[in-house]
This record gives structure tokens, sequence and C-alpha cells, in this order.
């Protein structure tokens, strides 16, 4: 399990709103959900760019400098209907961990189905990017 990425991008970004901005101009949603800007927890300081994962599990999305991080962080209660709601039921991602959700245990959630979205989160931004 790796649980996080470090994209080069290639750019520099701003702020979270620049690669939100660039996120909603190229995203396909259709394909990969859809995404909001928020917290990960009630306690956290930052926001963050939150993709949906898997019901217990979200990847997050912020810049740094000229990289773009992906990571895999629990989803909380407050946000666990929203991130479902916005799970596709096509696509090329998340067919098959929705599926697993259920099966395994958090841990085996974390490694499995969640480690999966991220891998493939991360394979599309790159695409997105023009970054091999």
């Amino acid at each position: 399990m790796i649980g996080r990425q470090v994209i080069k991008s290639g750019r520099t970004w701003k702020d979270k709103e620049e690669l939100f901005e660039f996120m909603e101009a190229n995203w396909n949603k259709e394909e990969y959900g859809d995404f909001f800007i928020g917290k990960p927890t009630a306690g956290s300081l930052a926001e963050y760019i939150c993709l949906p994962a898997t019901r217990r599990f979200m990847v997050i999305v912020y810049p740094k400098k000229e990289k773009v991080i992906l990571s895999v962080c629990d989803a909380p209660q407050g946000l666990e209907s929203r991130l479902i709601q916005s799970i596709p039921h096509q696509g090329r991602i998340l067919t098959s961990a929705v599926t697993l959700i259920e099966l395994g245990s958090y841990e085996q959630e974390r490694k499995g189905p969640a480690e999966e979205v991220l891998q493939g989160y991360t394979a599309y931004i790159k695409e997105i990017l023009g970054v091999k």
C-alpha cells in the first residue's frame, strides 16, 4: 500500500483554487465522478480537493509548488453521504471498488479498493496534465 502519490506537474500552482479550476475545466465527471473543496475532518486546519473513493475513504488532492499530491484519507461521517452520492455507477476506476467495499475490513479496504482508486486518479490526473 502506498497511500500517497506525488506528480511533478511541470507548472507551479498558486493555490488549491487554481488546481480546482484546472480540474473543473478538464475533468471527465461521467467517468471519474464529481469532486469538491472541503476539510477531510472537522479538526482539519486546511481544505483540500476531495474525491470519492470508498465508503470509508476518500482521496484528497492539493498542490505543492510544482507538484500535485494525492493521498488516501478517512472519509468523515459528515462527508460520507456526499462522497457516496458522487461515486459514479459506471466508469473505469470505481466499478470494481464499489462491489468490494462491503466484503473486507477497514484495512483491507484501505489496501485494496481505496488504493486502486488512488492509482486510477493518479493516472488520470497525469493524463490531463500531460505528464508521463
